[in-house]
């Protein structure tokens, strides 16, 4: 089974997103990162802020909002490594409607924890079969709605309103750096800002132990990769989900790849430096701005998630990588 193409949301598309979601998110604020060389125009936008610690929230919001009673009455489901799955379910409970996220089996505990925290039902499997139900769009046996985190296009209407609020507070903008997971996040962002601020390149942000778009944009096409678990979970798969890859490849300029050791310097410095949590994947932009390969001008650093385990907080902390 193979889904269509997903397809870029339109400038109306992400401004009737804006409206449907902006009761229950955060508008989060552009912040300039105070860093040593004061020459560097580097911004994060903090999605860590929004109330389940995820930009997830506004993708899951917009697409349970743009369906009807009916379409809803059974339920949702959504495949999820955590913060899919609590954009998803804080939605359920908001609109009294059952939950069920698929998850893999190496979910952290912090995002289990609140997946059941908001009356959701887990169902845990291996990677490789959880991969699947992203790749075929549902999973045998849940009569529900299927969500999916990634190529659903009112949730990617619902994450290229952070683009929109990019472009308004800070026009000119050169760069934009979003965490690459599925490419629901990048390709949103990118179609908002080619709209309404064409200028601005949005660039995908991977780590070293899972870098499928870097490949895939080396080879031509969708390309698999090895997948090497670590504390980056929300970031980084087997390979580039096939309906995605004709928007990943012509709506973003390259791919950044960091390190493991990057990510957790880029936590320390948000830590630090701007008081800001960041899980593994919402600290890869940040890194890569870091690393000195954003190119010239204003960059935006999206810092997607802050929904880090504290011991694995604590851990990275101390210099150590978890």
């Amino acid at each position: 089974m193979r889904p269509n193409e997903a397809v870029a949301p339109s400038l109306e598309e992400i401004r009737a997103a804006r409206e449907r979601i902006r009761t229950f998110t955060v508008r989060t604020p552009l912040l300039r990162l105070p860093l040593d060389d004061s020459a560097a125009a580097v911004y994060i936008k903090p999605e860590c802020l929004q109330s389940i610690g995820s930009f997830k929230i506004r993708g899951a919001g917009n697409a349970m909002a743009s369906l009807s009673a009916e379409e809803l009455a059974e339920g949702v489901y959504t495949a999820s490594a955590g913060n899919m799955a609590q954009g998803v379910a804080w939605n359920a409970r908001r609109l009294g409607i059952p939950c069920v996220v698929v998850v893999p089996d190496h979910a952290p505990e912090a995002k289990l924890a609140a997946i059941t925290r908001l009356g959701a039902r887990i169902v845990k499997m291996p990677f490789a079969a959880w991969w699947r139900v992203m790749v075929e769009h549902r999973h045998e046996g849940v009569r529900r709605r299927f969500i999916h985190p990634v190529s659903d296009p009112a949730v990617m209407a619902g994450n290229g309103t952070i683009g929109l609020e990019i472009a308004e507070d800070l026009p000119d903008v050169e760069t934009v750096l979003v965490p690459y997971g599925g490419g629901g996040l990048s390709c949103g962002i990118a179609a908002a800002l080619r709209a309404v601020a064409p200028r601005a390149r949005v660039v995908a942000c991977e780590v070293a132990t899972a870098a499928p778009l870097t490949a895939s944009l080396a080879a031509g096409g969708p390309t698999s990769v090895e997948y090497q678990p670590s504390f980056v979970d929300g970031i980084g798969g087997k390979g580039v989900l096939e309906e995605m890859w004709p928007l990943a490849s012509t709506l973003l300029t390259g791919s950044i790849v960091v390190s493991l050791d990057e990510i957790a310097d880029a936590i320390r410095l948000l830590v630090g430096r701007a008081r800001l949590i960041a899980e593994g994947a919402g600290a890869a932009s940040v890194a890569a701005a870091l690393c000195g390969r954003a190119g010239p001008g204003a960059v935006v650093c999206v810092v997607s998630g802050g929904n880090l385990d504290p011991a694995k907080l604590a851990t990275i902390l101390r210099g150590e990588i978890p």
